[in-house]
């Protein structure tokens, strides 16, 4: 992915989404549709620099420009923007992040400096949230136009079972013995199954090998960029995660997962109702602190049967594609 350069006199589209890479993949939509209603403009998106091999797979961006969240302005000067987009959040910090950049059209929620943008709602998908914010500034986007550009890398072990076991926070965080109960009975049934995290996870990741009786060649963790890792789940018979970034790829690509959810709610952050996927979670105990340092009660619900049944019901089922449509001669 470029990064962006000088301006040269094109008009630029800059939409600001620096936030971690489940959160870069529930705006792909939107930004498919930005590429669509401003096929003249450089499309930059602002999101962490790490996230580089990610942005070159979500298609019809043009330029990267590297965000370190959002503690101060944007690396670009005021003005330069034609449109400026706010599909980070609602909260006072992102507007102004979006505010100092000084367009000549800004696009967001309903507030200060966007009085003609829609109201933000709660507890709606934030697929659609994203897609429902162009379309209440008139551009047609659609929620289910979730898709990645296909993987540019072979993968690393194609037709394998990903296990993903890792988590940002420990309330999305499922036992480890847990794991390597999946992973054994899974390799009983014959499945070749890897293991993947974080570079920070691959400790995690270890454990879970020890347990299950797997040697180092089957530990991924830490050892992928996140081309590789596309790859890897692009070309997966089956995905096992939590609610990670992971489960998100497995939703872009259409790749059938079991996708076990915590403190956050699916009817949010879920994969496609339509695609091969299995939710597990139990709601009635949903404890919800995103930032906890324990498992959430909903996630703990979960045994290690539901998660083998429902890879079971998975099993021999295709992928379901969804590639990307862009205006022609947008890669």
């Amino acid at each position: 992915m470029r990064r962006l350069g000088p301006a040269d006199g094109t008009p630029e589209v800059v939409a600001v989404r620096t936030l971690k890479m489940g959160d870069l993949l529930v705006a792909v939509p939107a930004v498919h549709a930005l590429r669509r209603a401003f096929p003249g403009h450089r499309l930059v998106l602002a999101v962490p620099g790490w996230l580089e091999e990610l942005v070159d797979l979500v298609g019809g961006v043009d330029a990267l420009l590297p965000a370190r969240g959002l503690d101060g302005p944007l690396d670009l000067p005021p003005g330069r923007a034609d449109v400026a987009v706010n599909l980070h959040g609602d909260g006072p910090d992102s507007r102004g992040v979006v505010a100092a950049l000084g367009a000549r059209r800004t696009l967001g929620h309903r507030g200060p400096g966007t009085e003609d943008g829609p109201p933000w709602r709660h507890g709606i998908h934030e697929r659609e949230r994203w897609a429902r914010l162009l379309r209440g500034h008139g551009i047609d986007a659609d929620a289910a136009d979730l898709g990645l550009l296909p993987p540019t890398v072979p993968s690393p072990r194609p037709g394998a079972t990903v296990v993903h076991v890792g988590a940002f926070h420990g309330a999305r965080q499922w036992p480890v013995e847990r794991f390597a109960a999946v992973v054994r009975a899974l390799r009983a049934r014959g499945d070749e199954v890897v293991l993947t995290g974080s570079a920070a996870e691959a400790p995690r990741a270890g454990a879970v090998a020890s347990a299950a009786g797997l040697d180092e060649r089957h530990v991924l963790a830490g050892a992928l960029g996140l081309g590789a890792l596309a790859a890897l789940v692009h070309d997966a018979a089956l995905v096992v995660t939590a609610d990670t970034g992971v489960a998100h790829l497995a939703s872009a690509y259409g790749v059938p997962s079991v996708v076990l959810f915590g403190p956050a709610p699916p009817e949010e952050w879920g994969p496609p109702a339509d695609g091969p996927h299995v939710v597990l979670t139990d709601a009635r105990v949903r404890r919800g602190e995103t930032f906890a340092d324990d498992p959430d009660p909903a996630l703990l619900a979960v045994g290690v049967e539901d998660v083998l049944a429902a890879a079971d019901a998975l099993r021999g089922v295709p992928a379901r594609r969804r590639y990307p449509v862009l205006p022609a001669g947008v890669a």
